[in-house]
């Protein structure tokens, strides 16, 4: 069975992206597992220099990178990564799973992004667009892409 991971910072504030991502984590349950691991975000000052955006995201790597298990197909979210259509991604997804892997990472770094050790063990890197949106609001919308992949690998449909 797939084993969908989601490794990303901050807790749901507002009760409509918790009940979005829990519906769509539920639909989910029908084709895979899916885990999440919430971190906090470093903290930083209001104004931080280089090196402590560096360090914070140095500091946030470690975390992340324990948590990957060992073999997985590791997806970090970029803005500087490519955007797929909802069928390049269930390709992806399916291509992962016939090579081998049954676990599929997605990561969602602070608002200050990703190191670059996070970005160089990630197997691909996403965009999901140019646009910039909260963290919390890419999750759900991740949510909803990858249920859509998945759906579609399954026939369902749910994609048209």
């Amino acid at each position: 069975m797939l084993n969908i991971k989601i490794i990303a910072t901050g807790e749901f504030k507002e009760n409509y992206l918790k009940e979005a991502a829990s519906e769509y984590k539920k639909r989910l349950g029908a084709w895979c597992r899916v885990e999440e691991y919430i971190f906090r975000e470093e903290k930083l000052p209001e104004n931080p220099s280089q090196s402590q955006i560096a360090d914070a995201l140095k500091t946030e790597e470690k975390i992340i990178l324990s948590k990957i298990p060992n073999k997985a197909y590791v997806i970090a979210m970029c803005v500087e990564g490519k955007q797929l259509s909802s069928e390049e991604l269930a390709a992806r997804i399916d291509q992962a799973q016939l090579s081998g892997k049954s676990d599929i990472v997605f990561i969602i770094g602070s608002s200050y992004g990703l190191s670059d050790g996070v970005k160089q063990r990630a197997d691909f890197r996403l965009s999901v667009s140019k646009l910039t949106f909260p963290h919390r609001l890419l999750r759900v919308m991740l949510y909803e892409a990858i249920y859509r992949s998945v759906s579609i690998l399954n026939g369902s449909k749910y994609h048209k």
